[in-house]
């Protein structure tokens, strides 16, 4: 192992414990809530030809069902989502057309009253013979302007967990999430972006996939109701996804805002 993947490991386990302790000092105040929302979500993925043709047509469109929210407090804050892919079918489809899972949850815990958090995510993926587990857990930032743009980036020691190739210590991820709020023509809309890089990635794991990895979507919403939006994402990814290349994709959205 080089020194820049054990001073990973070092920042992987050091921030575990850090915000396994944060976690616990703030289970016993849940009820000073600042904001929270939730929704549910109907999703088409459309695959690009180059990509469905790189992947020699392994890779197919499909519909997902989303549910997602996320709650603040004065001490920090949680996202999380659950998303069903192809729905109604069963695991015993071919793999490009079974029922497949991917989750998500993250967490800030706040550093006093600076922008800075101490920051976790998990993701897990699984399909027919397969699943993935990548953990981050390393640090974040908060920052806010009266525009309507806001931005949370972050990094972390990367942990991957897979019945397939390498589990272990992966290097480090780092990325953001941000948005933007605007009204044109008297209607409410958004522009939202999610990216995760990888880099450092262990040998074992960079044999199979690469040396480093992007994966996000950047999205434009209309909000013509305060309980519906509809939105178009640009997704893209390279690799990851199972390709060690590049992919992308249009994921159209129609979801309900409780």
């Amino acid at each position: 192992m080089s020194n820049v993947q054990k001073a990973a490991a070092a920042l992987t386990l050091s921030a575990t414990l850090l915000a396994g302790n944060a976690a616990f000092a703030a289970s016993n105040d849940l009820t000073d809530v600042k904001w929270s929302f939730a929704d549910v979500s109907v999703n088409l993925l459309d695959w690009s030809k180059g990509t469905e043709k790189r992947n020699n047509h392994f890779k197919e469109d499909f519909v997902f069902l989303e549910v997602e929210g996320g709650v603040g407090f004065s001490w920090g804050e949680f996202y999380g989502f659950y998303d069903l892919e192809n729905p109604g079918h069963s695991r015993d489809n071919d793999k490009h057309k079974d029922k497949r899972v991917a989750t998500k949850g993250t967490f800030h815990y706040y550093l006093g009253d600076s922008p800075f958090s101490l920051y976790s995510q998990v993701y897990h993926f699984n399909s027919k013979g397969f699943y993935e587990t990548n953990t981050v857990v390393g640090l974040g930032y908060r920052y806010r302007s009266d525009n309507g743009f806001w931005i949370k980036p972050w990094i972390g020691g990367h942990y991957v967990d897979s019945d397939r190739g390498y589990t272990g210590k992966n290097g480090v991820m780092a990325g953001w999430v941000f948005g933007y709020d605007f009204t044109a023509l008297d209607q409410k809309f958004s522009v939202t972006d999610w990216t995760e890089i990888e880099v450092m990635r262990a040998d074992e794991y960079k044999d199979v996939n690469g040396s480093t990895g992007v994966n996000g979507a950047i999205a434009l919403w209309w909000h013509p109701f305060s309980k519906i939006s509809a939105g178009i994402q640009y997704r893209y990814a390279s690799k990851k996804l199972g390709y060690d290349g590049y992919n992308n994709a249009m994921i159209y959205t129609l979801k309900y805002n409780f």
